[in-house]
């Protein structure tokens, strides 16, 4: 018997879309397995059913008529030839002549055409050829599911996915799909029910599991489907919030989240500021991406389990955040969906624990107010992040050191409602970045000025201007460092360090005295 190995095109995984087969199949397998699934086992179960598929094809070519050739047998004219190595590709013998090679003995050759019209010659008649040797290959030998999936997987569920979102015939929560006909019924009272039960859990969280042992649903259907079911009608309800990392799903009323979860708090809005990146130094840019602010677009993740040191902008100090940086990011939990996730933060030092809030698409972490006041942290304090020794906790410390008065850069809120620095005697309870150490006495006046910017906000250039001269004068060389001007703009307003070192690069009042050390010329900006 002589087989062909499947015959398809260099970038036929690279160009691979959803066709109407494969949702069949798809749909079909997930009837079959009554429960939902990932798209990395949908696709481990696609490719193999495309594998079959090609095979079959091949096979239907094979049997499509004709004799297989093989370069042994004699060959009559009209005869149909099909030809294994062109993946069975069948032709008509249109002639025959004698064929001339010493070294091959006698011979005969024939001449066929293929159904395009291309016309080649092959040799008949010869009993020394590799190709008179039945063969067959081994499995090895042909794609198999792994070795695609080795290269291509990625690609593969990204295209997968794409294609069910397309198709309303399919659902998708908590990482896993399933055809929604096949779905359990989950009316108005069920829900409502299920928010009674998160109400009196304090807004949760709870499972998907107990919510199930309260809410009756039908007990005779796959547990897996039942659970899945309750799971697309919660999160299809605005009443509720899947907020479990990956691979937990669980619920809480999303009237019950504390208010800076649901709304990005205002300290922590960001007015895109549009500026040119090309005009930044490298010493700039290495200097932004030091900074790691989450609105920056470079940055790096840490390496290792070591932790991070994130330093405090006022921003996330007032509001009780860290920021999602680059740096910071990959020790927080991380979900399929949800944009917000339910975690416990560890002290670090006492060991006690407390909830706390990734809030993705605002790129912070809430939850931390209570903890900065207890532990006496001012903006500019370095608060150091590690991995916990159990998942979904994340350990935050400071560097504890004895209380001690020292001179710290302090903003003071005058009657009209500007800002002006000094620089007092303040009690310090935990190491801070001396550039970005404010101490912030009045948090009172520092919320009204915020509450009158949001009414009727400076342009961006002048409250830069503004706090670069404010800051110079505390300076005997009359200079401020880049850090220092980016800590003390953000007393004001949410803004990465790039659109200021845009600023500090292009306009003539400032003036570049070395290391990133700028001189606010006022004749000049006059």
């Amino acid at each position: 018997m002589v087989l062909a190995s499947i015959s398809l095109k260099e970038d036929y995984w690279e160009d691979f879309e959803l066709q109407d087969d494969d949702i069949e199949f798809l749909y079909s397998h997930l009837l079959d397995t009554e429960t939902p699934l990932t798209p990395q086992e949908l696709i481990v179960a696609l490719v193999e059913d495309r594998i079959q598929r090609e095979l079959k094809q091949v096979e239907e070519k094979r049997l499509s008529g004709g004799s297989v050739y093989l370069p042994q047998e004699q060959y009559a004219l009209k005869q149909k030839v099909v030809f294994p190595t062109l993946d069975w590709r069948q032709a008509g013998v249109i002639g025959t002549r004698d064929g001339h090679n010493p070294d091959m003995g006698e011979f005969s050759v024939i001449q066929v055409r293929f159904d395009n019209g291309e016309e080649r010659e092959f040799a008949a008649g010869l009993d020394d050829h590799l190709l008179n040797n039945p063969y067959e290959l081994p499995d090895e030998d042909g794609p198999t599911s792994q070795s695609i999936l080795n290269t291509y997987e990625d690609i593969l569920v990204q295209r997968l996915e794409q294609g069910l979102v397309e198709n309303d015939d399919f659902v998708y929560i908590a990482g896993r799909w399933f055809p929604r006909t096949l779905l359990v019924d989950v009316n108005t009272g069920h829900l409502n029910l299920a928010e009674a039960i998160l109400d009196m859990s304090g807004g949760g969280p709870v499972p998907t599991s107990a919510l199930l042992e309260q809410v009756e649903l039908p007990s005779n259907e796959n547990p897996k489907l039942v659970e899945f079911s309750l799971d697309l009608a919660l999160q299809e309800d605005a009443r509720f919030d899947e907020v479990g990392s990956a691979g937990k799903v669980l619920w809480y009323l999303l009237r019950s989240e504390p208010e800076g979860v649901r709304e990005t708090p205002v300290q922590l809005r960001y007015r895109e500021q549009e500026h040119d990146r090309s005009i930044l130094t490298s010493e700039m840019l290495d200097l932004e991406n030091r900074l790691d602010d989450e609105l920056s677009p470079v940055g790096e993740p840490a390496s290792g389990d070591e932790g991070v040191a994130i330093h405090l902008l006022y921003s996330h100090w007032r509001v009780g955040t860290l920021p999602l940086t680059h740096g910071v990011r990959p020790f927080f939990p991380t979900a399929y969906d949800a944009p917000r996730i339910l975690f416990m933060l560890v002290d670090g030092e006492s060991g006690e624990k407390f909830p706390g809030w990734v809030v993705s698409k605002g790129g912070y972490v809430f939850g931390l107010e209570e903890w900065y006041r207890k532990r006496e942290l001012m903006p500019g304090s370095a608060v150091w992040v590690q991995r916990g020794s159990q998942p979904g906790e994340v350990i935050v410390k400071v560097e504890a050191q004895r209380s001690r008065r020292d001179w710290v850069r302090t903003v003071l809120v005058g009657a009209d409602g500007g800002i002006v620095f000094a620089t007092l005697k303040q009690v310090v309870s935990a190491a801070y970045d001396e550039r970005m150490g404010i101490m912030v006495p009045d948090v009172n006046a520092m919320d009204d000025v915020w509450a009158k910017r949001q009414k009727q906000s400076p342009p961006f250039e002048r409250v830069v201007v503004d706090v670069a001269r404010e800051l110079t004068k505390l300076n005997p060389q009359n200079h401020v460092h880049v850090t220092e001007l980016y800590a003390a703009v953000n007393l004001v307003r949410r803004v990465p360090p790039g659109p200021i070192m845009a600023l500090l690069a292009s306009r003539p009042w400032f003036v570049h005295v070395g290391d990133l050390h700028f001189r606010f010329d006022d004749s000049a900006g006059s």
